[in-house]
């Protein structure tokens, strides 16, 4: 996915030059260019680019400073430093601050793209889950819309056809129009002796329509029998008739068809109301116009639009279900009001796996492949965490977050979590069995059970459905500190489930970012 916009933060105009014609451009980025800190950071707040390459050593604002402001004003584009061999310590710093990567100068232009590849992932995934969402929610009001309608034309035409008195009939059939179209008039006419007869009526103001029997010679009525097709009063049409008493603003016309010949006219008419009527009303009126097929139309389109309900459904399952577990795709098919923002408190078990080894894998290793290999471990990890019911909250870069018992109960969410671990692991193994020496990777896990807010998280336009609190930053500290093929999880699973699983207590840790420890066990295996 190119396009995205990457501001480059560089008083070095040469190594700014390099990056822009040689990295950026040629692979589709559309590049932005700031030759001090102060101007790096009013660009990154006015322009707000996908990605920044920020220099450390700049006049006006450093690096350093440039982040403070940045993490200041709550920004979360990320960031690659660019630095010199020497500043390695500079660098564990910033990334305390934020940093995604840095590369070193020089750099190749394989070097840089494979850390803007690197830094954009995530972005880009949240981008395709947050259009997935919107895709999901517009498909859900559209079937909405459509099965009310398509609800709204069966029960006509199951009514229409069930009576045998044809004044009743006919004054459904204009109800059912002006009800499904909106009008505010509507009248059906009947050919005899190639005449129009209005024989149903319902003007502003009425409760229903009533029958009729009176001669007509609206002229666009006429065009619809002899085209066979709907006719709706065009504006210019209009406007060579401005003066005409009673002329509405808004005119459709359907004929009345049986098999290929004419029987009359079914019109609606807005007096009123600006509104102009559409072809989809035309579509609907087509389906009342004749009594004898409505219910055969009706029950051919309801088909239709229930398979065709189920086909995108069943296309939207498949994509969003890459991402959350089925009880969140159906909860917001079936509850479209489940999907705004907003979170609950529940107590969840959190599962964080990284991948150990890949950063060397990456460096020595053809990003093609290197994608294929990520695409290959966490096509593992989601498999094994959505078999048990888990929610898959996001990627980041070569790490994998999922949660337990939300937004759906699960009393068991404990043992399923530690299952998915351990089932994690081993299929990692028996892949790596089976995969060549320099491609084996393994997880490190960590799991934590306790409270936190679990819900959309975002804006109204991009949201996340995600889970926040302590707990969820315990997991992954405890994921940060577990070793290759490594289980950590903390003292609430073994208070939980005992005397199930074996475990080896590694005592209390300190851990990055908590003010305090925690017992810490490595899981080895279910009883």
């Amino acid at each position: 996915m190119a396009g995205e916009l990457i501001l480059v933060v560089d008083d070095g105009r040469e190594n700014c030059e390099f990056v822009v014609d040689y990295i950026l451009r040629p692979n589709g980025f559309r590049a932005a260019v700031a030759y001090d800190g102060k101007a790096g950071l009013d660009k990154a707040l006015s322009e707000a680019p996908d990605l920044i390459l920020l220099d450390l050593q700049m006049p006006r604002m450093d690096g350093i400073q440039v982040l403070e402001a940045l993490r200041d004003a709550q920004s979360t584009i990320p960031i690659i430093l660019m630095t010199f061999h020497g500043s390695e310590e500079i660098a564990i710093q910033v990334f305390r601050m934020g940093v995604r990567d840095y590369v070193i100068k020089p750099f190749t232009v394989d070097e840089m793209l494979d850390a803007i590849e690197r830094s954009l992932a995530e972005t880009r995934l949240r981008r395709e889950k947050e259009a997935l969402t919107e895709r999901l929610l517009k498909s859900n009001r559209d079937m909405q819309r459509r099965i009310k309608e398509l609800n709204a034309l069966y029960g006509i035409g199951k009514s229409v056809t069930q009576l045998l008195d044809i004044e009743q009939v006919l004054t459904r059939i204009v109800d059912a129009a002006i009800y499904v179209t909106g009008a505010e008039q509507g009248a059906l006419m009947l050919l005899k002796r190639k005449e129009l007869w209005k024989r149903a009526v319902r003007e502003e103001g009425d409760a229903a329509a009533r029958p009729t029997n009176q001669k007509t010679g609206e002229r666009l009525a006429h065009r619809a029998v002899q085209t066979g097709k709907p006719v709706m009063l065009s504006p210019a049409e209009r406007g060579g008739l401005e003066g005409v008493k009673g002329l509405p603003k808004a005119v459709l016309y359907v004929p009345l068809k049986l098999g290929d010949e004419v029987l009359g006219v079914l019109g609606v008419d807005n007096l009123h109301k600006a509104q102009p009527f559409t072809e989809h009303d035309g579509m609907l009126l087509s389906a009342l116009a004749d009594q004898a097929a409505i219910a055969i139309e009706n029950a051919r389109l309801f088909q239709q639009v229930k398979e065709a309900k189920e086909r995108e459904t069943q296309e939207i399952r498949g994509a969003f279900a890459r991402y959350v577990s089925p009880s969140v795709v159906d909860r917001v098919l079936e509850q479209p009001g489940s999907a705004l923002l907003g979170g609950e408190r529940h107590t969840i078990s959190i599962l964080f796996a990284d991948i150990r080894g890949y950063t060397t894998f990456s460096e020595n290793t053809e990003p093609e492949v290197v994608v294929e290999a990520l695409n290959e471990y966490f096509s593992i990890a989601g498999e094994v965490i959505l078999a048990r019911g888990g929610t898959l909250d996001k990627f980041m870069g070569d790490a994998v977050m999922a949660f337990f018992n939300a937004p759906e109960p699960q009393p068991d969410h404990i043992f399923r979590t530690v299952e998915a671990a351990l089932t994690l692991q081993a299929t990692v193994e028996r892949h790596n069995a089976r995969t060549p020496p320099q491609r084996r990777l393994e997880f490190g896990v960590g799991i934590a059970v306790g409270e936190a807010v679990v819900g959309n998280i975002g804006t109204p336009e991009h949201m996340n459905f995600t889970a926040i609190g302590d707990t969820v930053n315990l997991a992954k500290r405890l994921q940060e500190r577990a070793a290759r093929g490594q289980i950590l999880v903390e003292e609430t699973v073994i208070r939980a489930l005992g005397d199930r699983i074996r475990v080896e207590p590694l005592g209390v840790m300190r851990l990055k970012g908590r003010e305090a420890s925690a017992t810490v066990y490595e899981l080895k295996g279910l009883m």
